[in-house]
């Protein structure tokens, strides 16, 4: 047991049925109906390997793509080629989540058999609106259908999923009220990692945080100043921008505009509070780079052009960030410092990535647009660490108790059956 969790070291699966909840949730090319990536996949494996080779009856339970964002809901027949290929064994694949045909597939299962059940996201309790409008406690999602459907055909429930941790739905948080639980290789190994960043980091530690999503950034960065553990924070993309725009410095009314029409404006008086308090331990762009007629073009500070929509830091301040990270004992990134998927706008990204693949610091990269940096670079290997998580990892890193740790302590409480 690890953090009031169960471990795999825990369990006694021999010939038992587990439903194993994972994260293998990659991009689609839905017009041929396999996989753009596939490294979610190739994280779980450890963990699939374990169970059955110690004779389980695994039964995976998994998503595929958002219902809000809907271009991405997808079948998760796909993954079964994909995890069948990686285990070098079987990976059975029914089209059903919880019905009559995924139940009786269930009790045929023998030992060291895999079923995969299609994405628990067709059952109308698992998608978002679900979760964020209905707001059910963890007791009354063990009352879900899904729950109640496929509980009483198993005997223990392992999550594996940490990249979705910070989800509240009955596939990640109902099973565990039920059923003794514990959590996967991969899942203890991010808890493990994250965990040691947050308490004993090897100083200084810096994080680089950046991207496009930055409401838990702002969260994430007011944990890590206040509790000590940052010695340096870089910033880039709309996190910088936001708090450049708090301490009144001109970002040009193009990054303001788009601010506002993203509906960031709110966190400017975050940013505020947040100079305030740790200036000296913040560090923002200090050049910044659009495009002009197709080319990159690169402004100072309050010298940007009134048409132009800053897309990128500069390369003074790359620069900047490459000498930090160099001189760091551990160093956590978040978020790339702009559009690194163009070639005039990817120099910033690039610089930092390359000081992260040479620097004699402790690595650890999270997130899914920094996993692609990470690959478009050539950094795999040079990076320590690389966490599956995005949304959870942030949210661990504010403080904040994640819904599946708190299940999953529950359910580590339930005595297997006999």
């Amino acid at each position: 047991m690890r953090f009031g969790i169960n471990t795999l070291d825990d369990l006694d699966v021999k010939d038992k049925t587990v439903l194993c909840r994972i994260d293998i949730n990659q991009p689609v090319d839905q017009k041929t109906g396999t996989l753009k990536d596939t490294t979610r996949i190739e994280a779980c494996i450890p963990t699939l390997k374990e169970l059955t080779g110690k004779g389980a009856k695994l039964v995976l339970l998994a998503h595929q793509g958002s219902d809000i964002e809907y271009k991405n809901f997808y079948t998760t027949e796909p993954h079964a080629t994909v995890l069948s290929k990686l285990l070098g064994k079987e990976v059975r694949f029914i089209d059903d989540v919880c019905g009559p045909a995924a139940r009786a597939a269930v009790r045929a299962l023998k030992g060291g058999e895999i079923l995969l059940l299609d994405n628990v996201r067709f059952v109308a309790e698992e998608q978002t609106l679900f979760e964020t409008k209905l707001l059910l406690s963890h007791e009354e999602q063990a009352k879900t259908l899904l729950v109640r459907k496929l509980a009483p055909l198993a005997d223990l429930y392992v999550c594996d999923a940490f990249a979705a941790a910070h989800r509240d739905q009955p596939s990640l948080c109902g099973f565990e009220q039920i059923l003794p639980s514990a959590m996967g290789r991969l899942f203890e190994e991010e808890f493990c990692v994250i965990s040691g960043i947050m308490e004993k980091p090897e100083r200084p530690c810096v994080f680089v945080l950046g991207g496009a999503k930055i409401n838990d950034a702002f969260l994430m960065m007011n944990t890590v100043l206040s509790g000590g553990i940052a010695d340096r924070v870089l910033t880039g993309g709309l996190v910088g921008e936001v708090l450049l725009w708090a301490d009144d410095k001109d970002i040009g009314e193009g990054a303001r505009s788009f601010i506002k029409k993203e509906g960031y404006e709110g966190l400017v008086g975050t940013a505020k509070a947040l100079l305030a308090a740790y200036r000296d331990r913040v560090l923002m762009p200090e050049d910044f780079a659009a495009v002009r007629e197709g080319r990159r073009a690169e402004y100072p500070l309050g010298a940007i052009p009134a048409g132009a929509l800053v897309l990128d830091i500069g390369t003074g301040t790359a620069a900047r960030y490459q000498a930090e990270i160099r001189r760091a004992k551990t160093v956590f990134v978040n978020g790339p410092m702009g559009v690194f998927e163009e070639e005039a706008t990817e120099q910033g990204t690039r610089m930092v990535w390359d000081a992260l693949g040479d620097t004699a610091a402790y690595t650890v990269i999270g997130g899914g647009d920094s996993i692609t940096a990470t690959k478009k670079y050539g950094k795999t290997k040079d990076i320590d660490y690389i966490c599956t998580g995005g949304g959870a990892l942030i949210r661990f890193l504010t403080g904040e108790e994640l819904p599946v740790v708190k299940a999953l302590r529950h359910g580590s409480k339930i005595s297997p059956r006999r």
